[in-house]
């Protein structure tokens, strides 16, 4: 019997159905965030980086496709490398969820069970992206007088 490992070493070490599961989350998230840049009432960064996550743990190359995305890489990269969102991301996705889920609650004629589950759930993603910390601003720089300095 040999000790030496033969798995890929690239290969997550996840089981293979919880990796299907997580890459089938995944590409749900995704495709809600994709709805959510043209519909108005629909959130893009919570679903965009619950769908990084996913794929991170489930399928890197997917993960590192959605990190390299001309549209959504920015706020991928940045909530990973530093765990912060940009200011404007952060207070559209805090809007946007909480209109999301109240235009929901209040307008769909749904039963009050599952209009109070929403609001737990409105509750708990609005806290969540409260938490995570803003984009570090730049500290400003000194402005130099060019007219003192005659050669």
């Amino acid at each position: 019997m040999s000790t030496t490992d033969t798995r890929n070493p690239n290969e997550p070490s996840t089981p293979l159905a919880l990796r299907v599961t997580l890459f089938s989350l995944g590409s749900v998230s995704l495709a809600l965030g994709v709805l959510g840049v043209i519909l108005p009432l629909v959130p893009t960064t919570p679903f965009v980086l619950l769908a990084a996550g996913c794929y991170a743990r489930a399928w890197p190359p997917a993960h590192r496709w959605l990190r390299q995305n001309r549209f959504f890489g920015p706020v991928v990269r940045s909530g990973a490398e530093g765990r912060y969102l940009p200011v404007r991301a952060k207070a559209v996705a805090i809007t946007m969820t909480v209109a999301s889920f109240g235009a929901t609650i209040v307008l769909a004629p749904i039963a009050w069970p599952v209009k109070a589950v929403l609001a737990v759930m409105c509750i708990g993603v609005t806290t969540w992206l409260a938490r995570l910390p803003t984009e570090p601003r730049a500290a400003p720089q000194p402005v130099r007088n060019t007219t003192d300095a005659r050669a």
